[in-house]
């Protein structure tokens, strides 16, 4: 089974502004640069986490899940390939490259490329924020963080992501203008969330968690510091109890950049169904009310694996 939300890549004309966003902004580690130049940062003793490519637009590239160990990998890639799933092997240079002992990639229905691996590289007490900071960010065995994806029809994607991956849902936002289904994988309240675009898929944000609130304040000050754009302003969710910011990247992307979320514990769990994503803030200032939501792209829907 999946155990974690282990990196992400996207690619963008602007990749190089991440150095200094990265870091300064973020709070995270310059890592080596990948072999075609991708700007890579750490958030923990992990090698890298993060990997901005070089690309002619703004473009969601992978999100990489890990496993935990190589019997699981190759059990979970038969289920997968039982259902139907197509399903690649990755070569050497390309778990060298994600710095992984092992891995495989498939595309979801609609092209979102998603790449399973164990072993991923980390070096033991590695990690220095690149900016001064009380903590660090919250991972360990609740993994990088969450990601969140625009799908053109929310009950298919529920359907391959739990009946054919085995997310499992959290619960549900749901109001008179949309929908947004909430899995976990780990004591994280959730990895991934979908909300439905019809029409188009998309990469909306992610969401990186850190130990203190110091450091969210800081966060802050360094957006209004800095002129970055807040695109929902402070706020706390009611369904994983993040306090958080969202912000703008070079990229086209988001970051939630939260504090103090929900660990659920999957024996005790009751998924439940919200009427607002907030019990205050994360208010949209007037400028980002017309943006496009991310990264996000026309798709033509492609069948949905069967379950056996």
């Amino acid at each position: 089974m999946i155990q974690e939300l282990s990196y992400i890549g996207i690619a963008s004309p602007r990749f190089e502004e991440w150095r200094a966003y990265g870091t300064a902004q973020l709070g995270a580690r310059m890592a080596d640069d990948g072999p075609d130049g991708a700007v890579r940062l750490a958030v923990d003793d992990v090698d890298y986490r993060i990997a901005i490519h070089p690309g002619d637009h703004d473009e969601f590239r992978y999100a990489g899940w890990g496993l935990a160990n190589e019997t699981d990998l190759r059990q979970f890639v038969a289920g997968l390939r039982d259902r139907g799933v197509d399903v690649h092997a990755g070569d050497d240079a390309l778990a060298a490259e994600r710095q992984v002992a092992e891995l495989v990639w498939f595309e979801d229905p609609w092209g979102i490329r998603h790449e399973l691996s164990w072993g991923k590289r980390a070096t033991p007490l590695s990690f220095t924020p690149g900016r001064p900071m009380r903590g660090g960010f919250v991972t360990g065995d609740q993994g990088l963080g969450h990601v969140v994806f625009q799908v053109p029809d929310l009950q298919e994607a529920d359907r391959f992501y739990v009946d054919v991956l085995g997310f499992r849902l959290s619960d549900r936002i749901s109001t008179d203008r949309y929908t947004v289904r909430f899995y976990h994988v780990n004591g994280r309240h959730h990895s991934l969330a979908l909300s439905e675009l019809p029409g188009f898929v998309g990469f909306n944000h992610l969401m990186l968690e850190v130990e203190h609130l110091d450091d969210l304040g800081t966060a802050m000050d360094l957006v209004h510091e800095t002129g970055t754009e807040v695109v929902q302003t402070l706020g706390r969710h009611t369904n994983d109890l993040m306090t958080s910011i969202y912000i703008d990247t070079p990229s086209g992307m988001q970051i939630e950049y939260g504090h103090g979320g929900l660990v659920v514990d999957d024996l005790s769990w009751v998924a439940r169904t919200y009427d607002r994503p907030s019990y205050w803030g994360h208010r949209r200032p007037a400028g980002t009310r017309s943006r496009v939501p991310g990264i996000v792209r026309p798709v033509e829907p492609r069948p949905v694996p069967a379950v056996v």
